[in-house]
């Protein structure tokens, strides 16, 4: 393996950057982008499940066809895919519908809106293909350590975007997407120029069979397991859960609390710094103390407390309340995730890890769609709160899932063979 180039470390990073970014940058600002089209739960939730759905459908077939093309043109497409995206979104936003009389009044903007979304989820592959980066350029010795600059990444960009967002926001509700644009552009640029292929040519291997890309087969063989059944779907649920409360929680401090787009947005950066915190400084130590399912249930009843603090806010004392669960439901959501992937991991000898592990971020964009499309019609037809308090509900559920155990009673550190 020949040393790798200081460039192709920028460009991976970059490009895992530009993925969180462009997602945590318009997402806290969705209901402030879309009030002059539609003001409903089940528009936002739908728009937001549309990215999650679209990524669930198309992320195996990107990742085959880095295996057998190589990784510099499936990046190079995806991140031009993503810049495309956010264009159209932001060229959507910023024009005046009304003032065009054929297009006044019609679903043209909303469609080009779904249209935006569903091509910046189906180019979401880009950071699995930029992991895949990493991975050609390391040695197995030291491939954790290259694979730290994702979660280094990720933290950044759900630190950034928030803060990049809500400061631009309360300039002009569409300046962040222009930001978010030029930085994929920028990206764009860098893996054109930059990138150099990491794939070798006797390396690639043929696309599998259709059968085998199909994100729902993948699902259907890891509930085939009764080893990870049970915990796989409860990760489902809470995602499903956490996604869905999530989606209509900026719609909900705007119409309750008259929020602006500038502490919408500061609400996710406290969410992304202590999840960056929680994930990154604090989960080692936490699992050598208590242990990956004592962390998980602990968990869930964080991100529990932040939902009912949530539906106990008041516009007087909103700020307070707000923020202090926000940070409640990261911490939450930063112990549940990681431990609740191990819990899964730790149920399956070497064999079994690769497809059961690698289901599990199906489960999650499937979760990720369901919820926010639920979770607006509760919106719509039952009441604001409705959200938190279904939410609640299948936390709850989840909790039992996990606290149950195994078929067999199996104890939760016990790792079974096989």
């Amino acid at each position: 393996m020949s040393t790798p180039r200081p460039s192709t470390y920028l460009c991976a990073f970059l490009t895992l950057l530009n993925d969180r970014l462009g997602e945590s940058i318009v997402f806290p600002l969705l209901p402030f982008l879309l009030a002059s089209f539609t003001s409903n739960g089940r528009t936002l939730g739908l728009l937001a499940g549309s990215y999650a759905i679209a990524q669930f459908a198309f992320t195996p077939l990107i990742g085959a066809l880095s295996d057998r093309y190589g990784r510099k043109p499936v990046i190079t497409w995806c991140v031009a895919g993503s810049l495309l995206g956010l264009s159209l979104f932001a060229i959507t936003v910023a024009i005046d519908w009304q003032a065009i009389p054929w297009a006044a009044g019609s679903t043209i903007p909303l469609a080009l809106l779904f249209t935006a979304r569903l091509i910046d989820g189906m180019s979401g592959g880009t950071a699995a293909t930029a992991g895949a980066v990493l991975a050609d350029i390391s040695p197995p010795e030291k491939r954790a350590k290259a694979f730290g600059l994702i979660g280094v990444a990720f933290g950044l960009g759900f630190i950034l975007g928030p803060a990049l967002g809500g400061l631009l926001g309360s300039i002009n509700v569409t300046l962040p997407l222009v930001v978010a644009a030029g930085i994929a552009a920028i990206n764009l640029v860098l893996v054109l120029v930059l990138l150099p292929e990491t794939h070798p040519i006797e390396a690639r291997i043929s696309l599998p069979r259709k059968r085998e890309l199909q994100p729902l087969s993948q699902l259907a063989k890891v509930f085939s397991n009764p080893q990870v059944r049970r915990l796989c779907l409860a990760f489902f649920l809470f995602f499903m859960a956490f996604n869905g409360f999530t989606a209509v929680l900026v719609l909900y401090f705007k119409q309750v609390f008259d929020w602006g787009p500038g502490l919408a947005a500061s609400a996710f950066l406290v969410v992304g710094v202590v999840a960056t915190v929680v994930q990154g400084a604090l989960i080692g130590p936490l699992v050598k103390r208590f242990g990956e399912w004592r962390l998980t249930l602990a968990g869930l009843g964080f991100v529990i407390t932040g939902c009912l603090l949530v539906t106990l806010a008041t516009k007087a004392n909103a700020q307070t309340v707000v923020f202090s669960a926000v940070a409640i439901l990261a911490l939450g959501t930063g112990l549940v995730t990681p431990c609740l992937r191990s819990l899964v991991s730790r149920r399956l000898d070497d064999s079994g890890q690769g497809a059961a592990l690698g289901s599990l971020q199906g489960l999650q964009s499937a979760g990720s769609f369901i919820g926010p499309p639920v979770a607006g019609l509760a919106y719509d037809t039952i009441g604001s709160s409705s959200p938190f308090w279904l939410g609640i509900s299948l936390l709850a559920g989840v909790a039992v899932l996990v606290a149950g155990g195994l078929p067999g009673q199996v104890p939760p550190t016990q790792k079974i063979e096989g």
